[in-house]
């Protein structure tokens, strides 16, 4: 192994993935989601994918391919992994791999390899490509994205206080993935050469490319990313991110240096906007929504929900940023949110003046304060009086339903 971290006991998970994984299913349902599409014996999506497996792509059997074969099921023992699994080659000159993870017990799982690899990759590669699909039915990455995908089934998309942590979760299940591609191989260079011939598609050994020289340029490009000006918005990482946390895994010489250097990693995930607009439009959706909540001496369950809502747009965990703004000055962070904003883009101070209104409306009852707080900002920030009443007056034909309360 070229690893220095025989020290401690190497962990695939990470805190972070189960952590989004299980927000993820329980905001989903997920136990009784699951119940009911076990009522219902929901096997479409079973038969479909065996039936285009074995239809349209070669089984990897012993009798048939022995060599391959082994090669899979070595892989398979290797992670001691005991569930069954059916491996299948797709013609595709694509270079790609899928896992799916069968619906029923008695049912093997798939993993498919695109043809393209083979033509790429080394056998020790493959390891890693094989290692990485088995990681995911291992770490039951495509049993949440099936509850997914039901939940929100073709085109629906999910609501934004969704979307965001969805992408995480996927994200962060690849590198989980790659660590198991890396338990395969115990190898790094068959790691970072298989990562790298993806990305070109090209045979790095006829290119006369060495090791050092891929790792060299992965840091010039991560830096890019570290320094606040890339984002990682697919559902898998960049290499970069990639090739780094496996260099982590496979060098760290102990758990605390591998959390240390992965956090760091995780923070250009955890980024949903990289500008000094985005970063101050969230801290005044926080700041103003909390202050205008507080202004009537109640803070109702829809503002604090509306709030979010918004909040959702630019960042992964709303709530917990929320809180941290609620734990400091929230005056001072409104108002240099609001200076910086004005600054940046004078044109935001409609969608600012509109967003306190709506935290106004979302508990159904509008009070004077709220009122008088809303005129006192509007014409901080520019508006005339007519402007501001025009403004309210539209957000109550729209937006206002009266409370029960107010009528029972």
């Amino acid at each position: 192994m070229d690893s220095n971290n025989s020290t401690y006991e190497l962990n695939p998970t990470l805190p972070l993935e189960r952590q989004v994984a299980q927000q993820i299913y329980t905001a989903l349902q997920g136990d009784v989601v699951n119940e009911v599409l076990k009522q219902l014996d929901n096997s479409k999506s079973d038969t479909w994918w065996r039936s285009n497996m074995e239809g349209h792509s070669l089984k990897v059997a012993k009798e048939l391919l022995p060599d391959i074969y082994e090669l899979c099921n070595d892989v398979k023992r290797k992670l001691n992994y005991t569930d069954k699994v059916d491996f299948y080659i797709t013609g595709d000159s694509t270079v790609n791999a899928f896992s799916v993870a069968s619906e029923k017990e008695d049912e093997p799982n798939i993993v498919n390899i695109n043809s393209g690899l083979f033509d790429l990759m080394s056998t020790d590669e493959l390891r890693f490509v094989i290692g990485h699909e088995l990681g995911h039915l291992i770490n039951k990455d495509t049993e949440l994205s099936r509850l997914i995908g039901f939940v929100f089934p073709d085109e629906a998309v999910p609501p934004i206080t969704l979307i965001y942590k969805i992408r995480l979760h996927a994200q962060l299940a690849e590198l989980v993935a790659d660590r198991y591609g890396y338990m395969a191989t115990e190898n790094l260079e068959t790691c970072v050469t298989a990562f790298f011939k993806m990305a070109s598609g090209l045979d790095l050994a006829k290119m006369n490319v060495s090791l050092d020289a891929l790792l060299e340029d992965n840091t010039r490009r991560l830096d890019y990313f570290l320094n606040d000006k890339g984002l990682s918005r697919a559902t898998h990482p960049v290499n970069p991110i990639r090739v780094q946390a496996l260099n982590l895994f496979a060098n760290s010489k102990n758990q605390q240096e591998l959390d240390e250097g992965m956090d760091k990693l995780i923070s250009i995930l955890l980024k949903v906007g990289d500008s000094e607009q985005d970063k101050n439009l969230a801290a005044f959706i926080a700041s103003a929504g909390l202050i205008v909540a507080n202004s009537d001496g109640c803070v109702a369950k829809e503002e604090v929900d509306r709030i979010i809502e918004h909040l959702a747009t630019l960042q992964i965990f709303p709530m917990r940023f929320l809180d941290m703004i609620n734990q400091n000055d929230v005056g001072e962070i409104f108002n240099t949110a609001v200076n910086n904003l004005m600054n940046i883009n004078p044109g935001l101070r409609v969608g600012m003046l509109q967003y306190m209104i709506d935290i106004v409306m979302a508990d159904k009852n509008i009070d004077k304060q709220e009122v008088e707080l809303i005129n006192n900002f509007g014409a901080n920030i520019g508006f005339s009086p007519i402007e501001i009443a025009e403004m309210i007056a539209s957000s109550i034909q729209q937006k206002f339903v009266p409370s029960l309360d107010s009528i029972v």
